[in-house]
């Protein structure tokens, strides 16, 4: 299959659509984040890349606590939404009806819509050239009782918001199943 050379670009795709919650002025805010993963096991570690001007980064460094929501399928308005207008300007959680409460880490928001949150405290905070990468330890899970399967997490049931922006940016829902983990490429070892 011939490649054709393309340039630096910011093509990691696709990448889950998560509202990353902080206290600000005294009020939970919310904003969309499309760059965010995991990044250490044990403990637990997720990141997330603001811009330094957005309402949100400000209130991450000043209480070094944040959440993440997972948005199902249902609310891509409200994660669109959040992205589009600013908590300066404009209450979101109040915009788009969400029931915000509260876990262990107390400056981080939660959104009860959402199928699966995670409480987070700043470990590292990372200043890049267009980004700031704060790095936070999952310091609690919490999933809506209909998206788990045998008392774990089933991302089929949380119907999670996948953005992808290869060709024209837009919001997907996750696909079919292709095989089991660690169980599907053992077909090929008994070709070897």
């Amino acid at each position: 299959m011939a490649k054709v050379r393309l340039g630096q670009q910011k093509l990691n795709f696709p990448t889950p659509v998560v509202l990353v919650g902080a206290m600000v002025d005294g009020k939970p805010n919310f904003m969309t984040v499309a760059w965010c993963g995991m990044v250490n096991s044990e403990p637990p570690l997720v990141s997330v890349a603001v811009r330094p001007q957005r309402y949100t980064c400000r209130g991450i460094r000043e209480n070094m606590a944040f959440s993440v929501n997972v948005p199902g399928t249902s609310l891509v308005k409200e994660a669109d939404y959040c992205g589009i207008v600013s908590g300066r300007d404009v209450n979101k959680a109040a915009a788009c009806g969400f029931n915000v409460f509260y876990g262990n880490v107390n400056m981080a928001p939660l959104i009860e819509q959402c199928p699966v949150n995670l409480e987070c405290r700043v470990l590292h905070t990372i200043e890049l050239e267009s980004h700031v990468l704060f790095i936070g330890r999952v310091e609690e899970v919490h999933a809506s009782q209909d998206c788990l399967t045998d008392g774990k997490l089933d991302f089929t049931k949380a119907q999670p918001i996948i953005y992808s922006n290869v060709v024209i940016p837009q919001y997907q829902a996750l696909g079919a199943v292709l095989g089991k983990q660690y169980t599907v490429g053992k077909e090929l070892k008994v070709k070897v």
